[in-house]
């Protein structure tokens, strides 16, 4: 379970003068939550009406695995990691979330537990959509179970990609296709695009499924080639043709 040193509820939010804020979420993280087309007025409102917000000191648990998912979780700021805490205490990441993004949007649909463990990475608030409120609230606007639905297909779909890239592409590939798509939302100009590390070293090896020392001799290897230079956590990518070439085997 959460600890009152882990999160807060905070379901008015306030301004820094005292006054209440904007109404948080607001309908900016639900489109960008839900996708295209954009949400009406009432779907947004219906959604701020179930949603329940809380917020997450970096290091502490968003949720557990062995915690019965009451909620749908999703991130309105800040960064999580997906991943296992193992029985010594050490967290595992599979994945990095970046707000404004899902962290589960099934296992309380299904009235099970988490499948997963999730850990603020940075100063994170987290929105939580109980299922009983959210049903009551679909009842009223039947639209938003069909774009519930779209998201989650969506979401599924990127896993599967991302399941299918493990499977069938080789270590290169995997980590050229890595670096594009974190390059996908730099403006293009004359210098090389930059991404930044915000992950350790051994968390991103995590995710690509090979082992730190291999992450550092694909570095190494695509910076002699020209392809990249990396300094400290600043990676630069100097040929984005040839990582293309390599990210697609």
């Amino acid at each position: 379970m959460h600890s009152p040193a882990e999160l807060r509820e905070d379901t008015h939010p306030r301004a820094a003068n005292g006054a209440a804020a904007r109404p948080f979420p607001d309908p900016v993280l639900w489109n960008a939550l839900l996708g295209p087309p954009q949400l009406g007025a009432a779907e947004c409102a219906a959604l701020a009406g179930a949603a329940r917000l809380r917020t997450v000191l970096p290091g502490c648990s968003v949720f557990s695995h062995t915690e019965h998912a009451r909620a749908l979780v999703a991130l309105c700021a800040g960064d999580v990691a997906l991943g296992y805490r193992s029985a010594d205490g050490s967290f595992h990441v599979e994945r990095p979330v970046h707000a404004p993004g899902w962290l589960d949007q099934s296992s309380a649909w299904l009235g099970d537990t988490h499948s997963i463990d999730a850990r603020a990475t940075s100063p994170a608030i987290v929105v939580d959509l109980p299922c009983d409120s959210l049903q009551a609230q679909i009842e009223r606007h039947p639209g938003l179970a069909r774009r519930l639905i779209a998201s989650l297909a969506a979401e599924i779909q990127r896993l599967s990609v991302h399941t299918h890239g493990l499977m069938h592409q080789d270590a290169p590939a995997r980590f050229a296709a890595w670096l594009l798509q974190r390059c996908l939302s730099h403006v293009e100009g004359t210098g090389p695009a930059v991404v930044h590390l915000g992950e350790r070293k051994r968390d991103i090896a995590a995710q690509l499924a090979i082992t730190p020392e291999t992450l550092s001799r694909l570095m190494a290897s695509l910076s002699r080639q020209g392809v990249i230079s990396v300094d400290g956590y600043i990676v630069s990518v100097h040929d984005r043709t040839a990582l293309e070439r390599i990210a697609a085997g």
